[in-house]
């Protein structure tokens, strides 16, 4: 933040204070100013300040401001993950300042920042919560900051290839056996630290090791094996582990895991573990450690592999519980005693859950045809709604939902009208077919006629291409949107909403090839064709919504209704837009640039589409987005501008990721991203630019090389809500 918009907060600071504080009887006196304010009303300001603000430019300002930017209440606890215009000249003159007060620090995905910087850390000795993931930490240099840090408590960080815990002095070790949290993401097979941590209650594990490295040599674990000190977890109250995808993770995980099999710890409360995949690694272990977990009455967080659970297990799991956080992905065969226990008193106080994450729990993979049965059902979820009455984060992804073969209540309730029962949901993830009112609610095109292969579906009459003008939502049925109308009627907290096609694949999943292996090969559900423009339009009833996510809605015909939403959910600030309409050409571009233009505070985009134009009327309408900062384009077939995309990149000055896989030769976009990195890394220490073909044999590699930060928050597609606690993407 500059100098000149501190003054502008001041003056807008001051405006409000003259409405709200004025005295009646003196209205027509001065006013009151900030220096008028008491120091506890001003440190609650300042607390809202970040730090490098705070101690750079607020503090400069005055005397006493000075002195209250300095407070040890404002310094105790830093985070400057997002502080992408901090260089190290900065953050090494911050750690100077910040050395004797700051107790919690977190430099999250500060992937810029140099090595040397981070020895700096060492300084702050007081430290007792360190979190410095993503950031260039080698085992020696750990070492020095573990041996200085006597008092730390809790430590996040990478483990790197070539690292060595041989290489930790005595002092580092003595840290270690003091530490209650560690978090770990391992790129390279090792046990870390944890065989040092005797004390640990909390353990999250991030595993992200390729199977191949870039020189085309297997990985493997073998090495591991033969290691004489492993984890015990005797302590052990937490565990969470998420997978990538590979088998080198999955064998190291269950290495991690091999002394749960002899001992499950007593206090063990949450255990939480991803592994993407029809076909993870099997683990005997698995059902004894499920019992355990239900026998003291404490549970709080489950999730395990599909094919680590049967019902029993599961049953004797969430007996006498009452857990927050629930996971059952991809779980198909677990659907009946899921509700069973949640509606059936298997859970002690189901009001305690807050997330639950249902995605393709009722997906039967690969079947040739689906019943009525494996679909959500109104009635069960409205049963869900008021037994679970406290939930926060719902997901139900690669799950199905078909009005008209839905029997309901009366044969007419609508699933989005037990879904609104959740009054208290803050993030919602559907399958777009979810919010169709019926398959012939809306014209189907002749072209996307689904085949005989769909589910015992009946077939739809053949009709014409609609034909769809930018005013014509009036003309819709007036139901043509009911369903949808009562869902956000109810939920009008939403923060993040996540719809997606039930057949949709990004070209970029995170989980790749995982995720195709959780979609169904018969392609998109035609249901999510009757999903179109008067739906998006009335996603306007959200006007707290802040993250949004739009993919596979193949009924979308002109974007008109993204116009109309943007237009009043002013507060949007990230954006992910995939498979909007027809694949085959992009026929909501004018919608696209005019919704750009109304998104001013937004502050990420991801845009998928085949035939993406990114030229400079495109680039012209994202330079509106003032305060963007991720940028990612994604399109097999697509073409750029790049004169234009420098245009842009001069105007948008807070970007600082700009990733496009796009079409055209490997030599354009390896001009455009160096002239890119050449003339806007110098002022903008953060940059990430990566601009390559989307078809090139070598996209895998170059991919690899993106922080992992980048990676899982935009890059990469993925699903946010209801991800298990700490390992959420950043």
């Amino acid at each position: 933040m500059s100098g000149g918009s501190v003054e502008e907060i001041s003056e807008d600071m001051d405006r409000k204070i003259e409405q709200a504080v004025c005295v009646e009887d003196i209205m027509s006196s001065s006013s009151v100013g900030m220096s008028d304010l008491s120091d506890e009303i001003l440190l609650c300001i300042l607390r809202h300040v970040p730090v490098c603000d705070l101690l750079m430019n607020v503090a400069k300002v005055c005397h006493k401001l000075h002195t209250l930017c300095h407070d040890k209440t404002l310094l105790a606890h830093v985070r400057l993950s997002e502080e992408y215009l901090a260089d190290d000249l900065l953050v090494r003159h911050l750690l100077k300042q910040l050395a004797n007060h700051v107790l919690s620090l977190s430099l999250n995905g500060c992937y810029w920042l140099s090595g040397s910087t981070m020895e700096l850390l060492a300084r702050c000795r007081g430290v007792t919560h360190l979190d410095v993931t993503g950031c260039r930490i080698t085992s020696l240099r750990l070492s020095r900051l573990l041996s200085s840090l006597s008092l730390l408590r809790s430590l996040a960080f990478d483990v790197m290839p070539g690292f060595n815990s041989a290489q930790l002095s005595s002092k580092a070790v003595d840290s270690l056996s003091r530490l209650s949290e560690l978090r770990q993401t391992l790129l390279t097979p090792s046990y870390g630290v944890v065989p040092c941590c005797a004390q640990l209650r909390k353990l999250m594990l991030q595993f992200d090791i390729p199977d191949v490295t870039r020189e085309g040599v297997g990985v493997c674990c073998q090495l591991m094996v033969g290691q004489s000190s492993v984890p015990h977890y005797q302590q052990l109250e937490e565990f969470t582990a998420r997978l990538a995808p590979g088998e080198v993770n999955q064998t190291l995980l269950l290495l991690y895991l091999a002394v749960f099999s002899v001992h499950v710890p007593k206090r063990l409360r949450v255990f939480l573990v991803s592994i993407p995949g029809p076909n993870p690694a099997h683990w005997p272990a698995a059902p004894s450690l499920a019992q355990s977990l239900g026998l003291h009455g404490d549970l709080e967080a489950l999730q395990l592999p599909r094919s680590w659970l049967d019902s029993l297990s599961l049953k004797r799991a969430l007996e006498g519980n009452s857990p927050k956080h629930l996971s059952f992905s991809r779980c198909p065969a677990l659907w009946p005693q899921v509700f069973q226990s949640l509606l059936d008193g298997g859970v002690r106080d189901c009001t305690q859950l807050t997330s639950l994450n249902l995605s393709g729990i009722n997906q039967v993979l690969y079947s040739e045809c689906r019943s009525l049965d494996d679909q959500l059902v109104p009635e069960t979820v409205n049963q869900l709604a008021v037994s679970c009455s406290n939930i926060k984060h719902l997901n139900l992804m690669h799950t199905h939902y078909h009005h008209e073969n839905s029997p309901g209540l009366s044969g007419e309730t609508h699933l989005c009208a037990s879904l609104a029962k959740f009054q208290h949901l803050h993030s919602l993830t559907l399958p777009v077919c979810a919010l169709s009112d019926g398959l012939n609610s809306h014209q189907i095109s002749t072209n996307n006629t689904p085949s005989g292969l769909f589910l015992g579906l009946k077939k739809v009459p053949r009709v014409g291409l609609q034909n769809y003008k930018p005013d014509s939502d009036a003309s819709l049925s007036r139901d043509s949107t009911s369903g949808l109308s009562q869902l956000l009627a109810g939920c009008h907290v939403l923060q993040t909403l996540e719809l997606i096609g039930p057949g949709f694949v990004s070209v970029l999943p995170r989980l790749e090839p995982c995720s195709r292996a959780s979609v169904e090969p018969r392609g998109m559900c035609p249901w999510a064709r009757g999903v179109g423009d008067s739906h998006l339009a009335a996603l306007e009833a959200l006007p707290r919504l802040h993250r949004l996510t739009l993919a596979g809605l193949p009924g979308v015909l002109r974007g008109t209704g993204l116009v109309q939403l943007t237009r009043q959910c002013r507060d949007l600030q990230i954006l992910s837009l995939a498979n909007i309409g027809s694949l085959k050409v992009m026929n909501y571009t004018s919608a696209l640039l005019e919704t750009l233009k109304q998104c001013t505070q937004l502050q990420e985009l991801r845009l998928e589409q085949p035939y993406l134009n990114a030229n400079a009327s495109f680039f012209e309408a994202l330079s509106c987005c003032s305060r963007l900062q991720r940028l990612c384009l994604v399109s097999r077939s697509g073409t750029f501008d790049p004169s234009a995309a420098e245009t842009f990149m001069e105007r948008c000055r807070h970007v600082v990721m700009c990733h496009m896989f796009m079409g055209g030769t490997l030599v354009a976009c390896g001009t455009l991203q160096k002239t890119l990195v050449d003339r806007f890394s110098a002022a903008r220490p953060a940059l990430s630019v990566v601009i390559y073909p989307l078809h090139h044999e070598d996209l895998p590699s170059v991919i690899r090389e993106i922080p992992l930060t980048l990676l899982d928050r935009v890059t990469l597609f993925q699903s946010h809500v209801a991800q298990p606690p700490h390992l959420s993407p950043l």
